[in-house]
């Protein structure tokens, strides 16, 4: 029986992705590992645990969870040896049946020291908790700032001091904060366990100081060891500062676990959940829609089927603005709306042919009043990437693009209801910001392998910054030859490609993680979940928008 042409591209776009995958999955096994084995089992011959053996030990078994910012510092730092996952681990999951976000140190990376993207990540953390109202668990054993890089990370508003900011704001808030000091704990980190609710320190091996026995003898010549300046018993008998005292890493966890089952129940948003279905299309499917070559069409409404319950949806406007799908669905049992770039050539109603993945300004209008009606229903959004911007030319602008592109903006900015956004392919220029990148706020945004995230394609971008290097050269008398063009334009290609990775954009913290498509629910769901525990205290309103 003949294969079609059909069956035979699709094929080669699930080896892709597969391969894709299976890349993933090695790099995670690298970052999991943080500092290395042997700095592993330095800390258990010290009678500690592991920052990720502390996290599985704490979390409620079997319980799904949500790494964020695994691939912080991904390929950074190298000149000082690297900080895998920023040497901080992130993870939103249960503990005692509560949802809460959990930060600990990963002492196997510069003893735990803060780089700037370590700041960074902690800031990130902090904010999921105060986004969604989320109980905040500190696992501590740093070493402080990573003095090299201090400039980086220490004056600044976004630098570390933000982190005791947002401790005293959560507090007041009403935000549960419970801090384990489970090794150092120095300088102005002390400040961080102490400003939240509760404390809890490990006996021999959890110290607490403004300034270390050394620091000490050169400022002021006094003899002490650290474990008379800033023990346990010092902590929880003499000065007070801690409220528990505990022998062991376990002990500690255990301990967390009981304070976390006492704490009182928290009020809901209200978003809707049904029963959970399954998707029809399997979930995998999409590794054979998803094309390799990222320029070519597919079927986007065959793919959302693959991601929705029971692949069903509920399309708004769908004869209109066809270059974007807008949709009501569930997501795990939750009541989404969506919205989506059709990567499909299509007609608009005037017979105009259309091109998959730009926004045109019937596309943003549609978009736009989409968002404004799911903030009308208190459903949450999620935005599906794969776009390479807004329609360029006379007649896009004649027709209004920019003021179309602003008011769809303007409606997903000012949202009240939470937003996720999945960047499956595509993510460039004003389309990133349309679509809920970074910059707007989402709940959590992750990618999958094929995420790229730019200004514009390597290609293109290439092409663009070539001419400008050439006219340059020419200024200068130099000759260009077709194999000098094609030199430069290799150059210039491979490391604009580089830059539009998605492991690039996930090492500094644009999106959360990356993620296999598979996961795609899970986390939609666990987001929503983290996002039902707090209320919108703001009424929506969009402001000034020109019609």
């Amino acid at each position: 029986m003949a294969i079609s042409s059909k069956e035979i591209e699709f094929n080669f776009n699930e080896d892709q992705m597969r391969l894709k995958i299976r890349a993933l999955e090695q790099s995670l096994e690298k970052v999991y590992l943080g500092g290395g084995q042997k700095r592993i089992d330095k800390l258990h011959k010290a009678g500690k645990l592991s920052a990720r053996e502390r996290i599985k030990l704490l979390l409620d078994k079997g319980c799904e969870i949500q790494e964020i910012g695994a691939f912080a510092g991904h390929g950074m730092y190298e000149e000082y040896g690297g900080c895998p996952s920023g040497g901080v681990i992130v993870v939103i999951g249960m503990v005692s049946g509560r949802r809460c976000v959990i930060v600990a140190n990963d002492a196997t990376v510069k003893a735990g020291a803060w780089f700037p993207i370590t700041g960074k990540k902690n800031l990130r953390a902090q904010e999921i908790a105060m986004e969604n109202h989320l109980p905040i668990i500190y696992l501590v054993d740093s070493a402080g700032v990573f003095l090299p890089m201090q400039e980086e990370i220490f004056a600044d508003k976004e630098h570390f001091g933000r982190i005791f900011r947002n401790n005293a704001k959560m507090s007041a808030q009403g935000i549960v904060q419970i801090a384990a000091v489970m090794g150092s704990c120095v300088a102005g980190g002390a400040y961080l366990p102490i400003m939240s609710d509760e404390s809890l320190i490990v006996n021999k091996t959890g110290t607490i100081f403004l300034a270390g026995s050394y620091l000490v003898k050169a400022a002021i010549g006094e003899n002490i060891d650290n474990e008379t300046l800033g023990g346990a018993k010092t902590h929880t008998e003499i000065s007070g500062v801690c409220d528990y005292q505990v022998e062991s890493d376990k002990e500690c966890l255990s301990t967390i676990r009981d304070l976390m089952d006492k704490i009182g129940t928290p009020e809901s948003a209200g978003f809707d959940r049904g029963t959970s279905f399954e998707p029809k299309s399997a979930i995998k499917k999409v590794y054979g829609i998803l094309p390799a070559e990222r320029s070519k069409p597919y079927k986007s409404r065959e793919l959302l089927k693959c991601l929705v319950d029971d692949s069903k949806f509920t399309e708004y406007k769908a004869g209109f603005g066809k270059t974007m799908i807008t949709a009501y669905a569930r997501i795990d049992g939750w009541s989404v709306g969506i919205v989506m770039n059709n990567r499909e050539l299509v007609k608009n109603g005037k017979g105009e042919m259309q091109f998959g993945g730009v926004i045109y300004s019937d596309a943003a209008d549609k978009a736009a009043r989409f968002i404004m009606n799911c903030n009308q229903k208190n459903i949450p959004l999620v935005f599906i990437h794969d776009v390479t911007g807004f329609m360029v030319g006379s007649k896009s602008e004649h027709s209004g693009i920019i003021k179309d592109g602003a008011k769809m903006v303007n409606a997903m900015a000012n949202s009240v209801v939470p937003k996720f956004s999945i960047v499956i392919g595509n993510s460039y220029g004003a389309g990133n910001y349309a679509m809920c990148g970074k910059a707007y706020d989402p709940r959590l945004i992750v990618g999958w392998p094929t995420a790229e995230i730019a200004v514009m394609s390597g290609a293109a971008a290439a092409k663009t910054l070539l001419q400008i290097e050439i006219s340059s050269l020419k200024a200068k008398g130099e000759k260009i030859t077709a194999a000098k063009e094609k030199e430069l334009f290799d150059k210039i290609k491979n490391k604009y490609d580089e830059q539009i990775s998605p492991y690039y954009a996930a090492s500094r913290l644009w999106i959360d993680a990356i993620i296999d498509p598979k996961e795609t629910r899970k986390v939609i769901s666990i987001g929503i979940d983290a996002a039902n525990h707090k209320k919108s205290v703001e009424k929506y309103n969009v402001g000034v928008i020109q019609t």
